[in-house]
């Protein structure tokens, strides 16, 4: 099936709105995530649903079918995939790739991408920790929690970050906290739930909760 742009855009958006198809989504929200407006939206919705990769009723929200799924996660997959051959092939840092495999994820050559993926030795997961799907949409996630959501005294390993934008990349260069970083839990503040954790056994940094509850850790 052959969609457009926009409607891959959108279709990627209630995927990951979606929770990776486990639920349904409103108007509004796909509204703010598409930075538009909710009549423009349900004009794409109607349009998704006629091509049968959204179920849509006025009011009660928008699910995925297992077709859109299988399309959101082909078009996941190339953006992932460009991600790790932009920053380690030609040097993009982190917090320059997305807006670039914006584009490149639209390109319709599933030879290219398997020869990407293989050119790239089958990476598992983007440069910001996402897993990325394979050629058949099967998903390898590992169990990762929210540092805020770490006990005092716990030690973990950074595996991905929630906030993939440039400023919030920026930031964790900054602070030293980029993904494979050991990190130890040293206090808790009980009135606005931030946190002071160690980096690497050699940096501490103290983090709002909002700023720790998008950095993801493996726990050890």
């Amino acid at each position: 099936m052959n969609l457009t742009v926009a409607e891959e855009n959108y279709l990627k958006a209630i995927y990951n709105l979606s929770e990776e198809g486990t639920k349904s989504v409103s108007t509004n929200d796909i509204a703010a995530e598409m930075k538009t407006k909710p009549a423009s939206v349900s004009d794409m919705l109607r349009k998704l649903s006629e091509k049968e990769v959204i179920s849509y009723r006025k009011y009660y929200g928008v699910n995925i079918t297992p077709e859109g799924k299988k399309l959101a996660l082909q078009t996941v997959r190339k953006h992932r995939l460009w991600e790790v051959f932009l920053v380690e092939k030609l040097n993009f840092a982190w917090d320059e790739v997305h807006e670039v495999a914006e584009e490149l994820e639209h390109i319709q050559s599933p030879l290219l991408i398997q020869r990407l993926d293989a050119y790239l030795n089958y990476p598992k997961f983007d440069p910001h920790g996402d897993p990325i799907p394979d050629e058949f949409g099967d998903v390898k996630a590992r169990p990762r929690v929210p540092i805020n959501e770490m006990e005092v005294n716990q030690s973990g390993q950074i595996v991905a970050v929630k906030d993939s934008s440039a400023a919030f990349l920026r930031y964790m260069d900054k602070v030293g906290a980029y993904i494979g970083a050991r990190v130890k839990i040293l206090d808790k503040v009980e009135f606005d739930g931030s946190v002071e954790i160690l980096v690497d056994q050699k940096k501490n940094v103290f983090m709002s909760k909002d700023v720790a509850a998008n950095i993801l850790a493996i726990q050890s």
